[in-house]
């Protein structure tokens, strides 16, 4: 390497031999200061070289406090755990979920893992307050396929289904199916009701207590007809007049029919009644508007379903019941009024303890709630689901659908929204763009919740159980889809 020097000045009379001397003096010193600072970073490198060997440790680690610690990188297998373990590193991607209790539903969308649902089980775990169950989406979503699944895979766990108002029929060929029996109303149709039936005698009831009940039911009964018919309230004279009416009815025959109720409403009698021929007329007068609109129920439009002894009975026993009312139109008037009757028959097995537990599915529950005295008994029915151990289901299509039912501020307004507030799951199928602010308003949706709306897919579902959210993708089996299809129609080739 060759050394530079700084200039070498000598004096100007010099010799050229002591300038050269000069030069290699300085050339000798420069070497040396050279030979120094390599010594020095050589120290340097050998002291740095001394500690790396003094800490580096052995390929294959080192025994002692120090084991197991190498400088080549650790192959582990991947790790594996379960979602309840895993939601602890992603809370917001894996839901620790219901559990595996219950009927299988479909898919979480979210975590990928299987969703399970059953009202009894979550009720039994504290996750929810109440088994009622609320249904929405716009048509042709698979709402109705989800309400169908629902009841189709309770049955191996034992649950009963009754479908108290089929207006499309749907229902007849998943009841049958299931062996159970659909009742089909209408023109035509053999099958007559009477409502004044005694039903289901409750296990353990002694006879008063029986007597009672039944007596109760019947005039709740034929209040809630009265008040459907006329569209509006009776008056109390007019409760007097029907309930004389009924108790006359009771002491001259073992089961009593509408017409014969009917008749002593309008044809009242000092020897039946057991009254003065004045109070009697006051009787007649105080009645003739209730009896008139309960004659519609025998001679009128309604005439042969209602006006004598039932040729059907209400089985409480059979995994599946539903009334079928196809035969009367989806526009019909009178469903309420049939809906009405027809519930009579399904009280009584809801207060047998020995009844077990059951879905009671309102298919189209918005025709229903129109009508105050039906949006009274389910009302009643949703209060008392805990007691009598049932799971009611409301199906809508939109939540404005609640929206159309009574004034602003009126009873029938108030009972509405509480059938929504007595429902701890709530299951929003797809919604218009226009009913989004108003749907997360009525649930209590988030915005990231209100905004998957829009966008789920058919048989795609926002679940709210609580105050947790899942969106789930049901699935259906060979069997469900041909027996829940109801595009049939739509589908068929020409």
């Amino acid at each position: 390497m060759r050394l530079h020097t700084a200039p070498v000045l000598t004096p100007a009379g010099a010799r050229r031999r002591e300038r050269r001397q000069v030069r290699r003096a300085a050339h000798a010193m420069a070497r040396e200061r050279h030979a120094a600072e390599r010594a020095e970073r050589q120290a340097v490198r050998d002291i740095d070289r001394a500690l790396w060997d003094i800490e580096q440790l052995p390929r294959s680690g080192e025994a002692g406090p120090a084991a197991g610690r190498s400088w080549l990188p650790l192959r582990l297998q991947p790790h594996r755990g379960t979602s309840a373990t895993l939601s602890v590193v992603y809370p917001f991607i894996a839901e620790g979920g219901l559990g595996s209790r219950g009927m299988y539903i479909g898919q979480d969308l979210m975590s990928g893992s299987a969703f399970c649902y059953d009202p009894w089980e979550l009720y039994r775990a504290r996750v929810i307050t109440n088994p009622n169950v609320l249904l929405a989406g716009v048509i042709g979503q698979g709402k109705s396929t989800l309400a169908k699944a629902l009841a189709w895979r309770s049955l191996p766990f034992g649950r009963r289904v009754y479908i108290p108002g089929d207006v499309k029929g749907e229902w007849t060929p998943v009841v049958e199916a299931a062996g159970g029996t659909a009742i089909r109303l209408g023109p035509g149709m053999p099958a007559r009701l009477n409502p004044l039936d005694v039903g289901v005698r409750p296990t353990g009831m002694n006879d008063g207590e029986w007597r009672s009940l039944v007596q109760s039911r019947r005039r709740q009964l034929l209040r809630a007809i009265s008040e459907t018919v006329v569209g509006d309230q009776l008056v109390p004279t007019e409760h007097t007049a029907l309930a004389t009416a009924l108790s006359v009815t009771e002491r001259s025959t073992i089961t009593p029919t509408l017409p014969a109720v009917v008749n002593h409403l309008l044809r009242p009698s000092p020897l039946t009644t057991d009254l003065p021929a004045d109070e009697v007329e006051v009787l007649r007068n105080d009645g003739r508007r209730v009896g008139h609109a309960l004659q519609r129920m025998i001679s009128g439009d309604l005439g042969g379903l209602f006006d004598g002894d039932s040729t059907v009975q209400f089985d409480p026993h059979l995994p599946m019941v539903s009334l079928d009312m196809s035969a009367l139109g989806e526009d019909n008037e009178n469903l309420p009024i049939i809906m009405t009757c027809a519930s009579s028959w399904l009280e009584g097995a809801l207060q047998d303890p020995s009844g077990g537990k059951r879905w009671i599915i309102y298919d189209e529950a918005w025709r229903l709630m129109s009508v105050l005295p039906l949006l009274r008994r389910m009302q009643s029915q949703w209060k008392l689901a805990r007691a009598f151990g049932i799971a009611n289901m409301a199906v809508i299509h939109r939540l404005s659908d609640l929206d159309a039912i009574g004034d602003q501020g009126s009873e029938a307004r108030a009972l509405a929204a509480g059938l929504l507030a007595d429902c701890s799951t709530r299951i929003m199928y797809r919604q218009e763009s226009d009913q989004l602010v108003h749907s997360a308003e009525l649930l209590g949706l988030t915005s990231t919740q209100r905004d998957v709306l829009p966008d789920l897919n058919t048989g795609e579902g926002l679940w709210r159980i609580g105050e947790r959210a899942w969106i789930v993708a049901h699935t259906r089996s060979d069997i469900e889809a041909r027996l829940f299809d109801t595009d049939t129609r739509m589908l068929e080739v020409i």
